[in-house]
This record gives structure tokens, sequence and C-alpha cells, in this order.
């Protein structure tokens, strides 16, 4: 989705950026967000807070033992992945 029309900046664009650690000063400096009409700055920033590094992307909560299992952060970290090297046709 759309959020900035005057810069057309995404959603996805500002949470990429957010999710590489950058603060809402720095993607509004970036990007431009937020820096002609500022109609989107609250929508940018709702952006920016949702997918912080400090908050995770997912995370499995146990009921039972009450303990929050955190999710690797790519599919290669995940010990469920096959690490093995592929084998090398002659």
């Amino acid at each position: 989705m759309i959020v900035c029309v005057c810069h057309r900046v995404s959603d996805r664009e500002i949470a990429r950026h957010a999710h590489a650690g950058m603060s809402f000063d720095e993607i509004q400096f970036e990007l431009g967000v937020a820096t002609q009409c500022g109609r989107c700055e609250s929508c940018a920033r709702d952006v920016v807070a949702q997918c912080s590094v400090s908050h995770p992307v997912a995370a499995l909560h146990k009921e039972i033992a009450s303990q929050t299992i955190q999710l690797a952060n790519s599919i290669l970290e995940s010990k469920a992945w096959n690490c093995s090297q592929p084998s090398q046709a002659a």
C-alpha cells in the first residue's frame, strides 16, 4: 500500500528500512516520507513502530511453560533447514 502519495513510498519500503534498524527520522531523510504535505506521517510512524528491530517479526508463545520461542530471521538460520551442500553433477 502506498503510504506517502507525494513521494510514492509504500509500507513495504518503509518496513524494509525499519527492519534494517533505521529510525523514523532516518527513513524520512532517506525516502522523503512525510516531508511534503505531512498527511502520511502518522501512518508512516505506525509502520516504523510495528517493524522496528526491537519488535520481533514473529514469535510463538507456548502457554504451558510460558516461554517465548524466537523464530529464525531467515530460513538459512533455521535448525530445520538442511544445510548440507548440494551434490555437484560431473
